[in-house]
């Protein structure tokens, strides 16, 4: 199936709203379980993309997660990428940040944490954070950046820096491909619901999932302003329907085979010497006695 991945894309910098994108979106898709066949066959085109990818080793596809709690970035991960090899795939959970990491710029943590090139990395947050949650909780001021820094657009300032690593990175061969799973307040409230009542989902849940939850406007409003001040071609945001998990991760998965599709990745050609020397290779091995 091919969706119309448009729809979810955007590589503007142009302002635009959330409202404008429905969480409950499902398109022509109505059965979870049609879905489902859809996703298992991306899930192998996709290992079959990464093989390519690690022999070409000249790209690296950098996939980033972000959203309000419960929109189903854990259960995105695991099933979309539940095909890929484990040698070629490196997987980040990025939390509040360390001693260490406080003592560094913003970016320290997540360029050491860079997919290697043939490889697929998948942050679980990213940098983001550093203009959505810190934003909101203007955690920035008791952060260690210079006061000189602070004043002024520090979002602005934040939005150009990370779009230019973002092309640094392109330009580099790494593709960053960002997903915000777009879950409705209503939705959100029926999984917080589902955790407290199924024992075996209690441990998702926690009494900071109510207070960001009381900051729900705050974070639209930042979101909208963060994704259109970091939309770019190289570096696009897809606005994932979230409300219905099966269509989240079927588009997920819709997008990043398109993006390794559109790489013409190859297996490396050898050359009339190499073709030669492993025909030689060949008849040394038959040769060889039982």
């Amino acid at each position: 199936m091919n969706l119309d991945l448009s729809k979810f894309r955007v590589v503007s910098k142009k302002k635009f709203s959330l409202s404008h994108y429905s969480p409950s979106y499902s398109g022509k898709l109505k059965s979870k379980e049609s879905a489902q066949k859809l996703l298992e066959k991306n899930v192998k085109r996709t290992a079959e993309l990464q093989d390519k990818l690690y022999a070409d080793n000249k790209w690296a596809l950098l996939i980033i997660f972000q959203a309000m709690d419960a929109a189903g970035k854990d259960g995105a991960i695991k099933h979309v990428m539940s095909g890929l090899n484990p040698q070629g795939t490196q997987v980040f959970s990025f939390k509040q940040p360390s001693a260490e990491e406080m003592d560094h710029d913003y970016l320290w943590r997540i360029t050491k944490s860079l997919p290697e090139r043939g490889r697929i990395g998948i942050f679980n947050r990213s940098h983001y954070e550093e203009v959505l949650v810190v934003r909101v909780h203007d955690y920035v001021k008791s952060s260690q950046l210079p006061f000189l820094f602070m004043t002024g657009d520090l979002w602005k300032d934040r939005f150009r820096q990370i779009s230019n690593f973002e092309r640094y990175l392109y330009e580099n061969g790494i593709l960053t491909v960002k997903f915000f799973l777009n879950v409705s307040k209503e939705e959100q409230k029926r999984r917080f619901l589902e955790r407290i009542e199924n024992p075996a989902k209690n441990w998702k849940f926690s009494s900071s999932d109510l207070k960001e939850r009381g900051l729900w406007d705050e974070y639209q409003k930042v979101y909208e302003e963060t994704i259109a001040g970091t939309a770019a071609k190289g570096a696009p945001w897809y606005i994932i329907p979230a409300d219905k998990k099966w269509f989240a991760r079927l588009v997920v998965s819709e997008v990043i085979v398109e993006t390794l599709e559109k790489l013409n990745l190859e297996y490396p050609k050898l050359s009339e010497e190499q073709i030669q020397n492993l025909t030689k290779y060949k008849e040394i091995l038959l040769s060889e006695k039982e």
